[in-house]
């Protein structure tokens, strides 16, 4: 067993149990469980014209422990509709998640008030964001993806996953990867990604980065906080607030492609 190899089974042994529990039954074969976002209700505020929309793409395990609290804590300041996002998360492979992504960014888009959205991904959510944006034309639509504790360059973690088709993708050196990694000069999309240097699900650490030449991507690391704590991290939850007050003024009048300021 190699040394990034070792050191995952070091640090899956400190996971927390919901994610550790969860994290067994999907790699030993529940891999047809489909992510779903929590229900809309008479709690959600914002009408769908209100703001730029923006969507929300969970992990692989995060449940509902992670997305719908930060969408709560985000609510507010005339941002909004937040829109869980309903992809197939094992499904065949991230392209396929990120082809039905695209299915409920580019209405969520002609619903709002504006022709632009915001992407936030969680953990493989983040991956599913980046692939919509940087291969399938999403920077159309996204001027901003913010991504939480993101595999971008892979983990390690994977080497230990069962050879499934999207599990195969997570592993350093992937063909996914290869592709995420060839030229984009192209994209438009400006990311932002949050990573940590004691996250238990992606390692090494600094696989949580965006280090591509042709996208503009500003990688914020959190240190000291794990997987499942850092996207709802006061100081990262204060910081997304802020860049979404700012999409917000930037982006709700003019698209992705107008003469933003």
């Amino acid at each position: 067993m190699g040394v990034e190899a070792s050191r995952a089974v070091v640090r899956l042994a400190r996971l927390p149990l919901d994610l550790a529990a969860e994290s067994v039954g999907q790699l030993t074969g529940l891999v047809g469980r489909a992510l779903h976002g929590r229900p809309t209700g008479p709690a959600d505020p914002l009408p769908a014209d209100s703001g730029i929309p923006v969507l929300l793409v969970h992990g692989l395990a995060d449940g509902a422990s992670v997305v719908p609290p930060l969408e709560r804590e985000l609510r507010g300041d005339g941002v909004g509709p937040f829109i869980p996002v309903a992809c197939n998360a094992f499904g065949p492979d991230i392209r396929t998640a990120a082809r039905s992504l695209g299915d409920q960014v580019e209405p969520a888009c002609a619903n709002g008030a504006g022709r632009a959205a915001v992407v936030i991904g969680y953990s493989l959510g983040g991956l599913i964001a980046r692939y919509y944006v940087q291969r399938l034309g999403g920077d159309a639509y996204v001027p901003l993806v913010i991504t939480l504790a993101t595999p971008h360059g892979g983990t390690a973690t994977a080497l230990l996953a069962p050879a499934h088709p999207l599990l195969r993708q997570l592993r350093p050196g992937s063909g996914l990867l290869a592709e995420l990694a060839e030229p984009a000069a192209g994209c438009g999309t400006r990311f932002v990604a949050f990573y940590s240097d004691l996250d238990e699900a992606v390692i090494p650490a600094a696989r949580g980065r965006i280090d591509h030449p042709d996208l503009r991507a500003r990688n914020v690391l959190v240190p000291g906080v794990g997987h499942l704590t850092l996207p709802l991290h006061r100081p990262v939850v204060n910081e997304i607030r802020a860049l979404l007050a700012a999409a917000q003024v930037t982006f709700a009048v003019c698209p992705p492609d107008g003469d933003s300021p």
